[in-house]
């Protein structure tokens, strides 16, 4: 069974993508529970025939007994500048269903999708007491997606020609574009940008959000996408390479923090971390967006301390 706390855009949509692909068995959790039940009745609509899956909205966390994957797309509400600017506020509401996961399905392998998704990813493993392996913030793999799709507008092609384009660290405006493994077909990107252009699309890949938010209020259908492919490697047990955040103990240096690496996803979560090659400039870069993470991890841990 796969439980999704959050009924909006995001959270509906997931559900869609599970639904319609005959996923698993789909509950869909709000704290306004008729909105749940709406999405839900809807979905249902659009399941194939053939499927055997069903789909439930509620509000009652017990729904998530026993869950194989839990999919947390709940928010307080959006960000104004950056998406730590909530990081406060979601982190109560994090603390809280840390508490429901623990009592109600703390073997489940989790998907967090709120934001900020890093600090929330560290928090939810820490305050549940859960295995580091089996929470994963989904974002730095839409991240990807993005540099890859301004990749492929700067050289006039598809996004198929060009290949392992990767954003490391943090899911804000630190993430880091790693350059130096990207290829356009078989030729390194490195070869043909130069600094000016490459700092041009860093700041392209950093902004793109604030496009989706002028244009259409908020990203939904890539994160879902990306989420679902989470899922699906989970669920039907097929390992995916991709970029997540995970709790680093010792890899690219750092210690006690989550950001987006390189990483393997399977039935067991998170099975590899993957160290890869980048040049010294990734590697301040990289230290920089770490550093980042570690002040709002510092801020967070203060506020909770004087609070929880």
């Amino acid at each position: 069974m796969i439980s999704i706390i959050g009924a909006g855009n995001v959270g509906s949509a997931i559900a869609f993508l599970c639904g319609t692909s005959g996923l698993d068995e789909v509950v869909l959790i709000n704290r306004n529970e008729n909105k749940a039940i709406g999405e839900a009745l809807d979905i249902s609509n659009a399941i194939p025939e053939t499927s055997k899956v069903s789909i439930r909205g509620t509000s009652d966390y017990s729904a998530i007994k026993n869950s194989s994957v839990i999919v947390i797309t709940a928010s307080v509400g959006s960000h104004i500048n950056t998406r730590s600017d909530i990081m406060l506020d979601q982190s109560k509401m994090i603390s809280n269903l840390a508490q429901e996961i623990s009592k109600y399905s703390p073997n489940s392998k989790i998907l967090m999708v709120t934001n900020p998704v890093d600090i929330m990813t560290y928090l939810l493993q820490k305050l549940g007491r859960l295995k580091s392996q089996n929470v994963i913030g989904i974002a730095s793999s839409l991240d990807s997606s993005r540099f890859r799709y301004i990749l492929a507008k700067q050289f006039h092609t598809v996004q198929s020609e060009i290949h392992d384009a990767m954003v490391l660290g943090e899911h804000d405006d630190s993430m880091v574009p790693i350059f130096s493994q990207a290829k356009y077909g078989k030729t390194p990107i490195e070869e043909l940008l130069t600094d000016k252009q490459k700092s041009q699309i860093t700041s392209d890949v950093r902004d793109y959000w604030k496009s989706l938010r002028y244009f259409k209020g908020t990203s939904v259908f890539g994160i879902a996408k990306k989420t679902f492919d989470a899922l699906k490697s989970i669920t039907e047990k097929k390992p995916l390479d991709t970029i997540a955040s995970t709790l680093l103990e010792g890899q690219y240096g750092f210690n006690n923090i989550c950001m987006g690496v390189p990483v393997t996803i399977n039935e067991n979560g998170i099975s590899k971390i993957h160290q890869i090659s980048i040049n010294d400039t990734e590697k301040v870069e990289l230290s920089k967006s770490a550093n980042v993470i570690q002040a709002n991890i510092d801020k967070l841990n203060k506020f909770l301390n004087s609070t929880l």
